[in-house]
């Protein structure tokens, strides 16, 4: 397990993350929300003294028992699965900046749950997510998470429990004197990426593998971003395409867990940007409900693309926080269906109403899902003028 100086630079590289990723400076008495799952409130109990001495107000919200997010979902009527509790609306609307330190006990334990009852509750609490949207499109609010060790990642990961937390050592850099300043000179090195490719005026991407032949249009006004202290770790570069503009097959030979449940070897088919045909290995009826979630759940909300200079991480990990930042031999591209991220927008996401979204191809959806590639693959701009030219090959960008 991590130690008590691993967990202090953890706690120190998580409120660098939370800075990075708000566009205003913290205050004084500003609201820090700290949830945490029960295996790491040790590194809560440290991030929350962290919160205290520089004088803002942590909230801590520890989260349930599998036991209990399963006799939520067997038990809950259609009231109580849409059910808010009071003072959910006035958290979100005050909150100035959210840490999640995600550590499960169990990742299979809704597996005998009708996934359709888990959606209805996500389309519920979409108001929420909404309003936190707002609040960081205006400057007001930013999030960060991070993975905690427990036995049950490890146990699905197929690693050891020394293994699995090695990882995470390294992928956050817990094991240098000095994480934060190794993530800055990240962050500085992929920005050079990021205004390489934003120099180029890309009409539609083309990948290319052994299991897919994707196109995505970018689409207008869009900028590619990452490393923005959103997750650590993070050496994904993304952006929100154009939903519309997608056509072809998609395939993610990483395994995903999701909602208590496992999918495997999801293969989609997209045709004027929604999928009409849909398949997994593993857990097809739970991709099926997911995709059926609400209008946008079938449609593209992000396309990603990782590094392998970067990232440390080189196993699978059973956590979409490392593996859609797998590096590897190849790297990775994970595409998400779902909601799009505004922040992609060039310009000022504040400005954005629900009808420019809409005009620009922003998706919009309750879901929001990743789901990863590690093959050997290439991809290709072209670009406005009629040119091509290769961004993305062999798990390193080209520009």
């Amino acid at each position: 397990m991590l130690t008590k100086p691993q967990m202090a630079k953890y706690a120190d590289v998580l409120w660098w993350a939370l800075q990075t990723a708000r566009k205003k400076r913290f205050k004084k008495r500003d609201i820090i929300l700290i949830r945490f799952d029960g295996p790491a409130v040790r590194l809560a109990e440290i991030l929350q003294g962290r919160i205290l001495d520089l004088g803002l107000n942590p909230v801590m919200r520890p989260g349930i028992t599998p036991v209990m997010e399963h006799q939520f979902y067997e038990k809950a009527g259609s009231g109580q699965l849409a059910f808010l509790a009071p003072g959910e609306k006035e958290l979100c609307g005050q909150v100035h900046g959210s840490i999640y330190l995600y550590a499960p006990d169990s990742l299979t334990h809704l597996s005998d749950i009708d996934s359709e009852k888990i959606g209805r509750a996500v389309v519920a609490r979409k108001t929420l997510r909404d309003i936190l949207n707002k609040r960081e499109e205006a400057g007001a609010y930013s999030w960060t998470l991070c993975a905690f060790p427990t036995a049950e990642l490890a146990r699905q990961a197929k690693l050891s429990q020394r293994q699995f937390c090695n990882q995470i050592i390294r992928a956050c850099f817990l094991n240098l004197d000095d994480p934060v300043g190794m993530w800055k000179r990240i962050h500085r090195d992929m920005m050079a990426i990021k205004k390489g490719l934003n120099r180029l005026s890309i009409h539609r991407l083309h990948i290319t593998s052994a299991s897919m032949d994707l196109t995505i249009k970018p689409g207008k006004s869009r900028k590619w971003i990452g490393l923005s202290g959103h997750n650590i770790p993070s050496f994904e570069i993304f952006l929100s395409p154009d939903w519309r503009g997608t056509e072809g097959i998609y395939h993610a030979d990483q395994p995903s867990f999701r909602n208590g449940n496992l999918v495997q070897g999801v293969q989609l088919t997209f045709k004027k940007g929604v999928v009409i045909h849909a398949q997994a290995r593993k857990g097809q009826a739970f991709l099926e409900k997911q995709l059926a979630m609400d209008k946008g759940a079938s449609r593209v909300g992000e396309f990603s693309l990782t590094d392998k200079r970067f990232s440390k991480i080189t196993r699978f990990m059973a956590n979409t926080l490392y593996d859609e930042n797998f590096g590897g031999p190849y790297g990775n591209c994970h595409l998400a269906v779902g909601a799009s991220y505004s922040d992609t927008y060039d310009g000022n996401p504040a400005a954005l109403t629900k009808r420019r979204k809409a005009q620009l191809g922003f998706n919009d959806s309750a879901l929001h899902w990743d789901l990863v590639n590690t093959e050997k693959k290439t991809v290709t701009a072209h670009l406005e003028n009629g040119m091509e030219q290769v961004i993305y090959k062999d798990g390193l960008f080209t520009v």
